[in-house]
């Protein structure tokens, strides 16, 4: 894809984002009626909405590329460009009226993203970037900090599970990890989901961990993050959406970061 097309796809993910994020505010601190998705995770008519008012414009716009959205599933590309979406990031923050939340869009050609916004309605605040383009927020370019010593370094998590709890086993290896990390960091907060990565392509946080992720969960966030100059992988250090688990950095405490996510056992 050409630079003008990409730019022109992005500044309507970016008005898009923020027209559809309206229709979460008129559900947002209010009486919400919650229901349960059938993996046991929470889902309301705000996220059904939005990602319905999403959807529809896409279609419209360009009828060629392909939807992914995490409440109405796929519709196939007829291009290889495929459209990511996650209407509401963060539900559980949302029901609680927690502003954390966020609207993300990636748009991926076959398995790369091209571009990728986070919204959060609440703050008034976007974070966007797309390939080439650089990162901004709130339309101002941003970049990631420059602290270079991890126990100087402000480190998020969408949670801190307990690695001995069975609701957590499959992933315990990837929980143990996440808690060496927090430890070795200078500053630990719970400031997650989609909202912690804003704050490491921003420079307010130098790290963000996710132990379970799913590919709406951090589709935007590759670019977002890269664009800003930071790094993002999977634990295992892969630049990749596919591993089921990510971290992003600011690039120069990314090496640190990874040897913490390494088992002791695996003698590194």
């Amino acid at each position: 894809m050409n630079t003008s097309e990409l730019r022109r796809r992005f500044e309507l993910a970016v008005d898009l984002a923020w027209h559809a994020g309206h229709i979460s505010l008129r559900y947002f601190q209010t009486d919400l009626e919650v229901s349960e998705k059938g993996d046991g995770t929470p889902v309301t008519a705000a996220d059904r909405d939005t990602e319905a008012l999403l959807r529809e414009t896409l279609e419209q716009r360009f009828p060629e590329d392909g939807i992914l959205g995490e409440e109405f599933g796929e519709t196939a590309s007829k291009n290889g460009l495929t459209w990511v979406l996650d209407p509401i990031d963060g539900t559980k923050s949302f029901i609680h009226g927690v502003p954390f939340y966020g609207l993300l869009m990636a748009l991926l050609e076959d398995d790369e993203p091209l571009l990728g916004v986070m919204h959060f309605p609440a703050l008034a605040e976007t974070v966007a970037a797309y390939r080439g383009g650089g990162c901004h927020w709130n339309g101002r370019r941003c970049h990631v900090s420059a602290v270079a010593d991890l126990s100087r370094a402000l480190a998020t998590a969408s949670d801190i599970p307990d690695p001995h709890s069975a609701s957590v086993l499959q992933e315990r290896p990837r929980v143990e990890a996440t808690h060496r990390l927090l430890q070795a960091a200078g500053l630990r907060r719970t400031w997650g989901d989609c909202y912690g990565y804003a704050l490491v392509a921003t420079g307010r946080a130098e790290v963000m961990i996710d132990p379970v992720v799913n590919l709406w969960d951090i589709a935007p966030v590759l670019p977002i993050i890269e664009e800003a100059g930071g790094r993002f992988t999977s634990f295992g250090g892969r630049r990749t959406l596919s591993d089921g688990h990510s971290v992003a950095s600011n690039g120069h405490l990314h090496d640190a970061v990874l040897a913490h996510l390494v088992p002791p056992s695996d003698g590194s």
